[in-house]
């Protein structure tokens, strides 16, 4: 099964990395970085890169596509190779998936137009205005697409996807291989559990948070 994870200038590395750390552990995958050009592709604080092995072209038609979200993702709703590329590959695929803001490049693609999707907390009602229909759930599963919500969240949409495809037992597997048994110290992971202040501090802080902050 092929299993091509996209790449594009500041994504959030957790957005890639947590679908490579489970669905890279499916027996016989070949998970593939793939970009509209080969190379390092660097993350959201530029710190860290990824390299793509392989671009667009060389990847037409993977099983799987998992489409990362981060700052970056704002400029590439208007990359026009990407979103081909995206559609191209959905119209074979058996699973098109995306974490965090990832969704609202599926959207932007034409992908969710009245499917239920999920996305980070603070971009539901932009993918509310693309014509999805965006749900608060931190996996969401509609026909082959799976999104996830932000950031974290990608972990368990490998786990869950891996479970669809390998089965119960594989995916528990994975999951102790990988000792996935979150216990955080705080309990304010999402905008229903936090506190109201930590809240509208991270809603002052949506524009740069969704790549969207003012350019100088």
């Amino acid at each position: 099964m092929q299993i091509a994870i996209v790449l594009y200038d500041r994504f959030t590395a957790l957005d890639a990395v947590g679908p490579y750390e489970t669905l890279g552990r499916l027996p016989d995958a070949e998970l593939l970085f793939v970009a509209e050009r080969s190379g390092p592709v660097r993350t959201d604080n530029g710190t860290l890169a990824l390299t793509a092995d392989r671009t667009f072209a060389d990847v037409p038609a993977p099983d799987v596509v998992v489409v990362p979200g981060g700052p970056g993702q704002t400029p590439q709703m208007e990359n026009a190779a990407l979103l081909q590329w995206i559609r191209a590959a959905d119209a074979t695929s058996t699973w098109t998936t995306s974490v965090c803001t990832g969704s609202l490049l599926l959207a932007a693609a034409g992908l969710l137009r009245g499917r239920r999707a999920t996305s980070h907390w603070l971009a539901l009602d932009e993918l509310k205005r693309l014509g999805a229909e965006p749900a608060g759930e931190r996996v969401v599963t509609d026909g082959k697409y799976v999104t996830a919500a932000g950031v974290s969240s990608g972990i368990d949409m490998g786990l869950a996807l891996l479970g669809r495809i390998a089965g119960d037992f594989v995916a528990q597997a994975v999951q102790l291989g990988i000792e996935y048994d979150p216990q955080p110290p705080y309990d304010a992971g999402s905008p229903h559990k936090a506190p109201a202040d930590v809240v509208e501090l991270m809603r002052s802080r949506s524009r740069f948070i969704l790549g969207q902050e003012p350019t100088t």
